[in-house]
């Protein structure tokens, strides 16, 4: 499969793919039309680590906060996942599918482990899964845009998006699940790969290219704790208004708290020096 675009030469959906478009359509529906129901299943930090109710790793993504959100995660997963069910099977995509959602809350859930506002819906970490898969699975592939007649090769779009997604969780700016986005998306890479390694003996470059910087810069935010607070306090000098500096500095004192909680979780709270401490101690107020 080489040199096709995006939504078109993919085929119809498989019976899976069908499935899931079903299944988020009907959770969305139930969530949009009752409040009790959408915080029931949506992922939230103090529910998941707090509660221990596990389950929100994976309703949290049949969840979407309207339709517009709802629609552009089914249109991407109808672009995509037609192609790599019809070539793979149905096994294979709902591995891939439900690995890729799992994989991009599970960093989400780490990174906002001490955010205790946060919270989220929605498919886009599986959806980026099976982005990221065609990529690896379908060198020749090219992403056009909808109705434009222009194209890109798909290794730059990955690439692309990888990097941003990285910029996204370092400055903390938008409402968009970033890391949902990067951990679903190179999961669903190394299911691809892991599945069918023959791929890299044809297409390693586009698969280097997107986990090279993925790898590195998760091996930053798994051993140092501080790697985010730099870089959220050198954005801190171009907010340009009361609220954005207020947020902020929000943002600044949770990534502290965290920096200290882990320093207490490796180490002991002996480990902290006294101004540490009494830190620790304004932090928690």
């Amino acid at each position: 499969m080489r040199g096709f675009y995006l939504c078109s030469k993919m085929g119809d959906l498989g019976i899976i793919s069908l499935l899931i478009v079903l299944v988020n359509a009907f959770v969305s529906y139930k969530g949009l039309s009752d409040g009790v129901y959408f915080r029931q299943y949506a992922f939230v930090i103090t529910k998941i680590l707090g509660d221990r109710d596990y389950k929100r790793l994976i309703t949290s993504g049949f969840l979407h906060v309207n339709w517009i959100h709802f629609s552009v995660n089914m249109v991407t997963l109808y672009c995509f996942g037609s192609g790599l069910e019809a070539v793979f099977g149905p096994l294979f995509f709902l591995l891939l599918y439900f690995g890729s959602l799992l994989g991009g809350n599970l960093l989400s859930l780490y990174v906002h482990r001490n955010h205790t506002d946060y919270s989220a819906v929605g498919a886009s970490g599986a959806v980026s899964g099976i982005v990221f898969a065609s990529i690896a699975l379908f060198p020749g592939m090219e992403i056009g845009l909808l109705m434009l007649p222009l194209s890109f090769p798909a290794w730059a779009f990955g690439l692309a998006y990888v990097l941003y997604s990285i910029y996204g969780i370092q400055v903390q700016r938008d409402n968009v699940g970033h890391e949902a986005h990067l951990g679903g998306g190179i999961i669903g890479l190394c299911v691809a790969v892991v599945s069918y390694p023959e791929v890299l003996s044809y297409n390693y470059l586009p698969v280097l290219l997107i986990l090279v910087p993925s790898v590195v810069f998760l091996y930053f935010v798994f051993t140092k704790p501080a790697f985010l607070l730099v870089k959220q306090l050198e954005r801190e000098s171009v907010y340009r208004d009361i609220d954005e500096r207020y947020y902020a500095k929000k943002r600044h004192k949770e990534l502290e708290l965290n920096k200290l909680l882990e320093k207490i979780h490796e180490n002991g709270i002996e480990s902290l020096s006294q101004h540490e401490k009494q830190r620790l101690k304004e932090l928690s107020e």
